[in-house]
């Protein structure tokens, strides 16, 4: 069900009417990725069920909560967890919080999340910076921007081409060639999930030219870009490619690959802040 100006600008009020400073950069951080938001300054902390209409977090690795402040001289507003389509919400309703984010004035999303190595090269703990996407979940009909079009923030026909930021992913590269950083790029899908892909299914998605494969992200980034905000992409591979069906996928293992990805994570993501 389509979600209202109404709702949006209702919940945008609540945040606004409980923080100090206005956020210029919007953060999402995925499963494992939390801890992220430890670093940020003089927090102000707002658990999602005291935001009305908010949906909350049901995936362990997802603390559920906004964190906003400052971090390396930006105000800074942090999703320190994200909702997902396979928990039963629909699309409008996973993508709320980046329209709330709008409302709020916020000019930059950057993305994170915890993907599966489709690329054979990539290896558990590596983090890769999101160049283009793979909509497969939207090309089978969920698309967020499905219903009647919001004018109040774009088009009806929103274009797709350069989702991701070509300034941001050049200053991304500055800093890990700085920081002496690995960063790989390349392509991430997003599917619905919950269920882990098969070899099959992995092996079809490289031919189609992935790179990384998960379960959010396209389309908090559509919603992102149909707004104008601009968009800065990551994915921490969790897992190695199992192309060959001799390896099992648990969330459990994703959980765990988090503590190597977002020390790495850290040094790329702030260092572009204090870049801007």
């Amino acid at each position: 069900m389509p979600i209202s100006m109404e709702t949006i600008d209702r919940v945008a009020g609540v945040v606004r009417a409980k923080i100090k400073k206005t956020p210029r950069i919007g953060l999402i951080l995925g499963t494992g990725l939390g801890r992220l938001a430890e670093a940020v300054q003089q927090p102000t902390i707002l658990p999602y069920p005291e935001l009305p209409d908010w949906p909350v977090s049901t995936v362990a690795g997802h603390a559920g909560r906004l964190v906003i402040g400052e971090l390396d001289g930006q105000a800074l507003l942090v999703m320190q967890g994200r909702i997902h389509f396979y928990e039963g919400y629909d699309m409008a309703q996973v993508t709320l919080p980046v329209r709330v984010m709008q409302r709020l004035g916020i000019e930059i999303l950057i993305v994170t999340n915890a993907a599966g190595a489709i690329n054979p090269g990539f290896e558990p703990g590596d983090v890769m910076l999101i160049t283009d996407h793979l909509n497969l979940a939207g090309m089978a009909g969920l698309n967020p921007l499905i219903g009647p079009n919001l004018d109040e923030f774009g088009p009806r026909f929103p274009d797709m081409s350069r989702a991701y930021d070509r300034a941001l992913c050049e200053l991304t590269r500055q800093v890990a060639k700085q920081t002496v950083t690995l960063l790989h790029e390349g392509v991430y899908v997003g599917l619905s999930g919950p269920s882990f892909e098969s070899p099959a299914d992995l092996r079809f998605l490289r031919t189609a030219g992935a790179d990384a494969v998960g379960m959010s992200t396209v389309p908090e980034v559509i919603v992102a870009r149909h707004g104008g905000t601009r968009v800065l992409g990551f994915s921490g591979i969790s897992n190695k490619a199992n192309l060959d069906g001799n390896t099992v996928t648990s969330h459990e293992e994703v959980l765990a690959s988090g503590g190597v990805i977002v020390p790495k994570l850290e040094i790329l993501i702030r260092g572009v802040l204090r870049a801007l």
